[in-house]
């Protein structure tokens, strides 16, 4: 089993830049993909970034350029670094772990809500 908490969520004003952070106990994360989620009031869940245990990352369109997804093995911690945040981004970030294919994700943290305003 893989327990993931997230952090790092919180009120930033347009254009500015938040620091999400996904710590993981329970097992190494070593072997998993690790994905960032966010789900807005009244939309589907969405992918918006994912890195593989080799470093392969992913983007959905609308952040790329903007989120960069990283992670600290040695620390067991995947980051979502958040820059030029827009109203758009506002929305509950999970992260998750797969061991699968792009999203199939086993385990999943319980969320850190961002509020962008304007």
């Amino acid at each position: 089993q893989v327990q993931l908490a997230e952090s790092g969520g919180g009120l930033v004003q347009a254009g500015g830049s938040l620091r999400l952070s996904c710590a993981a106990s329970g097992r190494t994360l070593n072997s998993y993909a690790m994905g960032w989620f966010r789900q807005a009031p009244g939309k589907q869940r969405e992918l918006v970034a994912d890195i593989t245990s080799g470093g392969t990352t992913y983007y959905t369109r609308s952040v790329r350029g903007r989120f960069t997804i990283s992670r600290d093995n040695a620390e067991n911690t995947v980051y979502l670094q958040m820059n030029s945040l827009k109203t758009e981004d506002t929305a509950v970030y999970y992260c998750a772990a797969r061991r699968g294919s792009l999203g199939d994700y086993d385990y999943w943290g319980q969320g850190t809500q961002v509020t962008v305003s304007s």
